[in-house]
């Protein structure tokens, strides 16, 4: 039978990873093996499988290990069957791998690895008893016949790799583990420090010896082991003079040849990596400077940097990067522990000595920071950030570390400035690009950190490199390299991180800072030395982002606006399709920030602009990829060129409505603009009803412009307290031409969800430039928005733009809001009823639930309930309060169920009437007056309706009390009650006693409790109360049983 099942499970394995094997049967095959693996007695017979002789083949060798190394896992093989899968496997690995094995075949390398971790498994689940001899056992594989050398190749090799998959199982620190697990890998590896750890380092010491000429696979092998169990033996089992004495000999090799790569250069590489591994090793302060020490850190860092590879040959491309980044990366290790040490360390001696290492190796830092390539200078910014930190703590700064920031602020800079081997805005250069700009914002952060340091030094050293370049700029008329002029620019507008305060770099007329004060004399030398002119893109798009950042600048000094303009003007009609589209939007960032100030040129600026204007969509081309990865910034498609060019039109609005520019004027100026638009609308829209569909993006994109014109000519809102003013009415009145033309293209075509987007975007807009006129327009604009094809994303959107209608024209809507309220909210429950489909969809269904809820608490905050309750709206009141209920019964969704009982708490404070005084001892209680609720029978509506709702959540199974929302919407719950009690007092009370509690089970001790709770606890107390008595466990033991 064993053999006929071994047989099958062979066969099963064969099927299922045989690509040409009949689908059916590659199924059938699963199956089977998916039982095998569930079987408890499965993995018997694949532990047969696995070490047979003849040997199976390896996918069936490989997957029977798999299903072994599964049921050791998931605890389906007893200790007593560990022990004989340990024997069973032990002799194949003798037989195998050992001195004196008899087959000389080799397992192939993913062989061995399934079978070094079954070993692992076994190792963990048996070494604390039932395998003390483990390493032992392993060891043994190394000697040869009756002898005392380890001289079996095979044996050591692997007995190397076990102790790898063994450290990679219990002590490596980036995999996350469970806290029963954590607990297991400690006891396992204090074990192995106890028993075996000292024999286990003194075999690597003979392996090192013996085979260190012998096999360098062998070595490599070693080396990368102690690396690893460095980080939690005891050091002095490994820092010795037979292991240092490999290491060094190994880390002093150099090739004869430049560019050469052998066996001896990787295992350098391997014993590199070695002591950046023993050197990480956390210790005491004492202890970790004597390792430097013993470790001749310094001085192997010192030869290296010397050797051939990282000195002679660092200016040709023979240069070693790989070894620098090594080195670089001990540099690191070391630096780091040291400033550590003297962040946390006590006592003279220590830190003395720490202050001296320091020194020495600070050359280093700076040798590697300031190397050309970016990944051997990103490998020490760790230290040096930490270094800068520590001494912008230190109270008493040295004097001798202070001297090197200079240095290190020199390396930063240059560091900063593009390669001679870069080529700006080269397709194929844009991972380049992007690389280089992500370390420009690290080094960013080390040099804010020397200006903390020493902020006069950096002031100081940025106003060098600006006023040298620009100086060089205009002496040399242009002829300097655009990379030194990129730095300076880049320098002078990262100085604004000092310079600039609460928004600009003035306090009056006087600079905020000394730093604002180098800055203000930079921006007149900018400005007057034409470096706009500079034919390098990078450049023109730097000049523009600083008079952008420091337009404060050119409002202090507006005889300086004209040039600006000027050159803006020119850029923005740039052929380099990146600086013409960012150039788009800084114009209009410049000029909404100099608004003010433009109105005696403001026809000037516009028409310098308006060829720039006219609107052609462009269909996306068929072939072009919707999944490509570039940054926006980079993004040249025609859609990008469109947002940018959206731009020039919020600019517009922006000049068109300074006060400085007359009314009949911005009445001129709005109809140039906008007249071309709605013309070019109309004659669009025949074949855009047609079904053409760059008509239709034409349309969306006239659309989309008045609505950006509309956002940049006004920031107004109704009920705005922030002192600015509605449009004069004539240009409200070409806005009104504008927004009716778009009501006829949106009632057209409201069945494209483009057109609907773009319209809904233009409404949101005229509200600032319409005022009340749009509310005559409301119904149309919510037929035309809300189609039977929007989708739920699209009602929330518009119901969040119609709460701002509702709060602006909060005195003037009524009316208009009681015509069309039903019929609208039809459409949201008809939204909201509709089935979902994927979690997007569930998404979006959740946040239309909450724009409606949000939508009634509008109403009802400022004083339109009335509507919901009207004779026209009536009818439709009973499927408002039943849509609240359901959503503060959902569990599944705390924060709509918390903004329902919101809803339910403002109702009952509207209609529940005035409140009810309560007053002390219970006794007077007969006293108190009867509710008069605002409408006629609303008390026993929101004792019968809203009440019980408090208790349907906790009530619920999968009520979760430990959940943070869902003891937000337990206190609304009790937020209700007391709101209720306070507008029904008495009868309340009545109907919790008789009606509520005593139907929910609850005994007559407990309901008095809660009563007494209700009347004498404050709001924030019956909160407390209420999350308290209402959690699941506390409330099934106040119910009768």
């Amino acid at each position: 039978m064993d053999a006929q099942v071994s047989t099958q499970v062979e066969n099963a394995i064969e099927i299922a990873w045989n690509p040409s094997s009949d689908q059916s049967l590659k199924v059938q095959a699963f199956e089977f093996l998916n039982q095998l693996r569930s079987d408890p007695q499965g993995w018997q017979v694949c532990q047969s499988l696995a070490i047979r002789e003849p040997r199976a083949s390896d996918v069936v060798r490989h997957v029977s290990l798999e299903v072994v190394n599964n049921a050791i896992q998931s605890g389906q093989v007893s200790p007593q069957n560990m022990v004989y899968l340990r024997d069973n496997l032990m002799a194949y690995i003798r037989n195998g791998y050992g001195s004196g094995r008899t087959d000389l075949t080799d397992d192939p390398v993913i062989i061995q690895n399934k079978i070094i971790q079954t070993i692992t498994y076994l190792f963990a689940a048996l070494y604390s008893s039932e395998w003390v001899t483990f390493f032992d056992d392993l060891i043994y594989l190394a000697y040869s016949d009756h002898s005392l050398v380890l001289n079996s190749a095979s044996g050591i090799k692997f007995y190397l790799k076990a102790l790898i998959s063994i450290h990679d199982e219990i002590a490596d620190v980036l995999v996350p583990r469970s806290g029963e697990e954590q607990a297991r890998d400690n006891n396992l590896k204090d074990l192995v420090r106890q028993r075996d750890a000292k024999q286990i380092t003194q075999s690597w010491q003979e392996i090192l010896m013996q085979w260190k000429t012998r096999d360098s696979t062998i070595v490599d092998q070693c080396l990368s082991v102690i690396g690893r169990w460095a980080s939690w033996i005891d050091l002095s089992l490994i820092v010795n003079q037979n292991i240092l004495q490999v290491l060094f000999e190994l880390i002093s090799y150099s090739p004869q040849t430049s560019g050469q790569s052998d066996q001896r250069t990787n295992l350098r590489d391997t014993s590199l990596n070695t002591l950046t591994e023993i050197i990480a090793k956390k210790m005491k302060p004492n202890d970790k400077l004597e390792l430097i020490t013993v470790l001749k850190i310094n001085e192997v860092v010192a030869q290296l940097i010397a050797s051939p590879p990282l000195n002679e040959l660092r200016p040709t491309s023979s240069y070693d990067t790989d070894l620098a980044e090594l080195v670089a990366k001990l540099v690191n290790n070391t630096v780091f522990d040291i400033v550590n040490i003297l962040d946390s360390a006590s006592g003279e001696p220590t830190l003395s000595e720490a202050n001296r290492q320091l020194k020495a190796f600070l050359p280093y830092v700076l040798r590697f920071f300031s190397d050309e390539y970016d990944e051997i200078c990103s490998s020490v910014i760790p230290c040096l950030t930490d270094l800068l930190t520590y001494l912008r703590k230190k109270t008493q700064s040295d004097v001798d570390l202070q001297s090197i920031l200079p240095a290190v602020l020199q390396a930063i800079v240059t560091k900063m400035r593009y390669d001679e081997t870069s080529s700006w805005g080269n397709e194929d250069a844009q991972t380049d690009e992007a690389e280089f700009q992500e370390l420009r914002k690290r080094l960013q952060v080390l040099q804010q950190a020397v200006a903390a340091v020493d902020e006069s030094l950096y002031i100081e050293t940025v106003s060098n490199i600006v006023n040298t370049s620009l100086n060089q700029f205009q002496n040399q008329r242009g002829q300097v390299d655009w990379r030194d002029v990129d730095l300076a620019m880049h320098e002078m507008y990262l100085l604004g991180e000092q310079a600039v305060k609460g928004g600009t770099l003035y306090n009056k007329t006087k600079p905020v800072s000394p730093a604002a004060e180098r800055l203000i004399g930079m921006m007149s030398k900018l400005v007057e030395s034409d470096v706009a002119d500079f034919s390098h893109p990078a450049i023109q798009i730097q000049y523009m982002e600083i008079c952008v950042r420091y337009y404060s600048f050119l409002e202090t000094n507006p005889h300086l606006i004209p040039r600006v303009l000027e050159n803006f003007v020119r850029l923005v009609h740039h052929n380099h399709v990146k600086v013409k589209t960012r150039s788009w939007y800084l114009f209009h960032r410049l000029v909404k920030g100099l608004r003010l100030q433009l109105g005696e040129i403001a026809q000037t600026i516009i028409q310098a602009v308006s060829d720039l204007l006219p609107i052609k969509a462009e269909l996306p081309e068929e072939n072009s990829d919707n999944d490509d990865m570039s940054s926006d910034e980079n993004d040249q498609s025609a859609d990008a060129t469109f947002n940018a060019q959206l731009f020039l039109y919020e600019a517009i609005g922006c000049i068109c409505s300074t006060h400085a520019v007359f009314a009949e004027n911005q009445v001129i100026f709005v109809h140039s603009v906008m007249n071309p638009l709605l013309t070019d609308l109309d004659g669009h829209l025949g074949l855009a009803r047609s079904g053409d569909e760059r008509a239709r993006l034409q349309v969306h994109h006239l659309i989309m412009a008045c609505g950006t014109l509309a956002r940049g000519f006004s920031d107004w809102l109704p009920n705005d307290k922030s002192g600015s003013a509605p449009p004069i009415k004539a240009v409200s009145e070409e806005f009104a031409k504008a927004a009716e033309a778009i009501l006829v293209a949106l009632e057209s075509l409201s069945a494209v969800v483009d057109i609907r987007t773009a319209a809904r975007f233009a409404f949101s807009r005229f509200i600032g430039v319409l005022g009340n006129r749009i509310l005559l327009q409301l119904p149309r604009w919510i037929d035309g928005l809300l189609s039977q094809t929007s989708s739920k994303d699209e009602m929330a959107m518009f119901l969040r733009v119609l709460d701002q209608v509702v709060y602006g024209f909060k005195t003037e809507i009524f009316e208009i809001l009681n015509a069309f309220l039903t019929p609208f909210l039809q459409r949201v429950f008809a939204g909201i009823s509709e089935p979902t489909s994927g979690t997007d969809d569930e998404i979006q269904l959740a946040e239309l639930k909450r724009e409606y809820l949000s939508f009634l608490l509008v109403i009802l905050h400022n004083d339109l309930g009335s509507v919901l309750v009207s004779e026209r709206n009536q009818p439709a009141f009973e499927t408002v309060i039943s849509a609240v209920e359901h959503f503060a019964k959902d569990v599944t969704d705390f924060p709509t169920a918390k903004q329902a009982f919101t809803a339910l708490i403002r109702m009952t404070a509207i209609w529940g009437g005035p409140d009810i005084p309560f007053t002390s001892p219970p006794a007077l209680e007969s006293t108190l007056p009867a509710p008069q609720p605002t409408l006629p029978g609303f008390d026993s509506f929101m004792m019968e309706r809203f009440s019980p709702l408090c208790w349907v959540l906790p009530s619920n199974n999968d009520f979760n009390p430990k959940d943070a929302q869902g003891r937000q919407v337990l206190g609304e719950a009790a937020a209700l009650q007391k709101t209720i009690f306070t507008k029904t007092g008495q009868q309340y009370l009545n109907y919790l006693r008789d009606v509520e509690l005593r139907g929910m089970g609850m005994d007559e001790t407990t309901i008095n409790d809660y009563i007494g709770a209700l009347c004498t606890l404050d709001q924030k107390g019956f909160r407390q109360y209420f999350q308290v008595i209402s959690t699941p466990g506390v409330t099934s033991s106040l119910f009768l049983n």
